[in-house]
């Protein structure tokens, strides 16, 4: 009786355990430098599929699923309209925010949502009709020549407060809805906020402060001298004003959100080009908006905003590297929310697992704009997202494998360059040698796009994960000595199910004598290595 009366606790316990883990709302967690966003208790990486702007609404989002269904995307991203939201000022409409969050569970989606609030692409195109026409009460920004511009101005008082009780308004009813459920994991603050018009604003609310001493709390922060803004920032005063300026009116929308409801929330930035070294006024982004050269002030302005993450269009596998690595920051996720969806940013997930990011999503995969007979998805329907299938089809069925293997430190990746075919991934006691340029059975031609990407991680002592595409893997000895030399003990093939790994096949003989190729379908490994 003894026996059964325990054995009923601990099974009551454990019952218990997993239904506070399932309960535990979406959240970042940093430990040892590192970041993972929790989901249910547990590390997540988002392989995520941003809908094109006007498909949330109720009539067309049905269209939008076949094509998230075939890239196998965990997360949708969607927006959320302020003009929609609230037509008439004080009037919540939530039909859109309601379809998005049913509709994503029935596909078995993850949500993230983006507030269109202020700023939209550095606009004010989606503030409700009341707000456009009354420039009065919410003033537009005013360029240097005395002009209202597109963008609304972030000295805007009633502008603020109007934006603040919608925003609390959506997370409030996001909590209804879904505060026990948790589909949505995160919240876009705005989108790419910012001036495209002017460096920034001149107002005369602006002028006022921009030739007043810049804040003592930011000087401190920044460990910069008291003085006014050209005395301070000198050449860059005026975007360092815009971006305070900003991201002081964006914590305040922030706050107000989470004080109705703490979900994870971030900005995302319309990054710079390289030949953009802080221009006046800027040429290729908006002024004020969180871009590398300000992510300090953006830091120390805004500590509501869980994390500041970049918009990447920009190709190149250089120019990539360089902006998450700008981003990758020990105050600061890495977090590429919108990505160009070109074939060659479909090799780009395993650039941000490689340094360590949460999460990764391409932009506008749904063709609502042009197609709305796509039923049921397939590569012939998607043609141009074949590269992003092939590549999530292998990451989502892992997902939380890899995230908790990133968050420990230890997942390594690396891609083919248009020069390097040869990298050399370390892990203690052993390194993984990764080739590339192999494309069947030859070499890549100089025209074609490099196509090969490979991650691998240390599962246990001497026990890798491995995956790829286009790729060879061997491995050797950190530091061997004369006598000592390595070989595969064992090489196994197969799929993660529900998390856990199922073993289709043994690999031996040719597949494995000279290390192991992952061909343009790809594979996922489990390997044991040992030495004689």
């Amino acid at each position: 009786m003894n026996y059964l009366f325990r054995f009923c606790c601990l099974m009551f316990i454990c019952g218990a355990s997993v239904c506070a883990a399932a309960a535990e709302m979406p959240r970042l967690v940093q430990e040892h430098g590192r970041y993972s966003l929790y989901v249910d208790g547990q590390p997540f990486f988002i392989l995520g599929g941003q809908i094109h702007n006007s498909s949330a609404w109720p009539g067309v989002l049905p269209q939008v699923w076949p094509a998230l269904e075939f890239i196998h995307a965990n997360t949708v991203e969607a927006p959320i309209y302020w003009e929609q939201l609230e037509a008439q000022p004080g009037q919540f409409d939530f039909a859109n925010v309601d379809a998005v969050v049913a509709q994503a569970r029935e596909h078995k989606l993850r949500v993230v949502l983006l507030w269109f609030g202020t700023w939209k692409n550095a606009r004010c195109h989606y503030v409700p009709e009341w707000i456009k026409t009354d420039t009065a009460k919410y003033p537009r920004l005013i360029d240097a020549s005395g002009r209202l511009t597109d963008s609304l101005s972030p000295f805007g008082v009633e502008t603020l407060e109007a934006d603040k009780r919608a925003f609390a308004a959506l997370m409030r009813h996001l909590k209804e809805i879904d505060g026990e459920r948790h589909t949505v994991l995160m919240v876009q603050v705005e989108n790419e906020p910012g001036s495209l018009d002017s460096v920034r604003d001149f107002s005369p609310a602006a002028q006022k402060s921009y030739f007043s001493d810049v804040p003592a709390a930011l000087t401190r922060r920044l460990n910069l001298p008291a003085g006014t803004w050209d005395q301070v920032f000198g050449s860059t005063a005026g975007e360092r004003f815009q971006a305070y300026a900003v991201a002081r009116y964006i914590d305040q929308v922030a706050a107000a959100g989470k004080r109705e409801y703490v979900l994870p929330m971030y900005l995302n930035a319309w990054v710079r080009t390289p030949d953009d070294s802080e221009p006046d006024p800027p040429r290729s982004y908006p002024s004020g908006g969180g871009v590398d050269t300000v992510l300090d002030l953006w830091k120390a302005v805004a500590p509501s905003i869980d994390l500041i993450a970049p918009d990447i269009y920009l190709s190149g596998d250089t120019t990539y590297r360089r902006v998450i690595s700008a981003y990758h920051r020990p105050d600061n996720a890495l977090f590429v929310p919108e990505n160009g969806n070109q074939p060659e940013f479909a090799r780009y997930p395993f650039s941000v697992l490689g340094e360590g990011g949460i999460g990764f999503t391409v932009w506008g995969l749904d063709h609502v704009n042009d197609r709305t007979d796509i039923e049921p998805a397939s590569a012939s329907s998607y043609p141009e997202l074949v590269p992003f299938e092939r590549t999530f089809r292998l990451l989502a069925s892992m997902d939380r494998e890899i995230a908790r293997l990133t968050f420990e430190g230890k997942l390594k990746t690396a891609m083919e360059g248009e020069d390097v075919s040869t990298h050399t991934l370390r892990f203690g006691k052993w390194k993984a040698i990764a080739t590339f340029g192999r494309h069947n059975d030859g070499v890549r031609s100089a025209s074609s796009q490099p196509t090969g990407e490979l991650l691998v991680a240390e599962i246990g002592p001497d026990e890798f994960l491995a995956t790829g595409f286009d790729a060879r893997i061997e491995f050797n000895l950190t530091h061997p000595n004369l006598k000592e030399r390595w070989q595969f003990m064992r090489v196994e093939e197969g799929v993660y199910e529900d998390g856990h790994w199922k073993v289709q096949r043994l690999l031996n003989g040719d597949e494995c004598d000279f290390g192991v190729d992952f061909g343009g379908a790809g594979r996922i490994l489990h390997m044991k290595l040992g030495t004689y």
